[in-house]
């Protein structure tokens, strides 16, 4: 790993695309936010296993206990996907990223915000799909994991916007058209988990859970960007 020098108490300057020296904007390396980011997954992935618990069972019944509980398996595979996938983007996010000022930090603590949310709707969908519950109970579930991650859209819009803003934080070689051009992602996702949303309420919560499971699959796709990664074979971009 390269280490990037420290900028912390730097002054920007004018040549450099940033404001004037009059300014008073800290500048830091994103080594330490980058360590909390990774933090936070990770608390936040092994969480999710704390509800797959050891079931209620008469004896010679341990079977059919593990078997009833298929909800819990099924909404912690999604979730750890679901969060594997926003590490990714995190991940693919902060390579282009060479320095940090106090609101791109702040959007970071938002994003972060967003999935340490995902056990809730996971523990919800878990237990809502077990057996006892009715339908609507099903659709009501459904429709919070689809609105949370909806809203978990919306920081990831504002940091393409940012950093597209801002080309003095980017590594170099980073252009600011990458992140322009990245902003339809988010946008993407906040109206289809609606629509998934949607779905899960009024058509059925099984197909519900089917369209966000293709929504994480296409971030999982884009993580690199829409022109990056598995994409770039079937659109032909490059990287900007």
């Amino acid at each position: 790993m390269v280490e990037r020098p420290d900028h912390e108490g730097a002054q920007p300057h004018p040549e450099d695309g940033r404001p004037g020296s009059g300014t008073d904007i800290r500048i830091s390396d994103t080594g330490r936010v980058e360590a909390f980011s990774d933090g936070v997954f990770a608390i936040v992935i092994t969480l999710l296993v704390l509800e797959l618990t050891s079931p209620e069972h008469e004896p010679g019944g341990l079977l059919a206990g593990l078997l009833h509980q298929w909800p819990s398996y099924v909404a912690f595979l999604l979730s750890f996907l679901y969060i594997g996938v926003l590490w990714l983007n995190h991940h693919a996010l902060f390579r282009r990223i060479g320095r940090m000022d106090a609101p791109l930090r702040w959007i970071n603590l938002a994003i972060l915000l967003g999935v340490v949310i995902i056990p809730f709707p996971t523990a919800v969908l878990a237990d809502t799909f077990a057996e006892g519950h009715s339908v609507r109970d099903e659709r009501v579930a459904v429709t919070l994991y689809a609105l949370a991650a909806a809203v978990m859209s919306a920081p990831w819009w504002v940091v393409f916007t940012y950093l597209r803003d801002h080309p003095y934080l980017l590594e170099p070689g980073t252009s600011p058209a990458y992140f322009h051009a990245q902003r339809v992602r988010p946008l993407t996702g906040l109206v289809l988990y609606g629509i998934c949303g949607l779905t899960g309420w009024f058509i059925s919560p099984v197909v519900g859970l089917a369209c966000i499971a293709i929504m994480i699959i296409y971030h999982a796709v884009t993580s690199e960007g829409l022109r990056e990664g598995p994409l770039s074979r079937l659109s032909g971009g490059r990287r900007a």
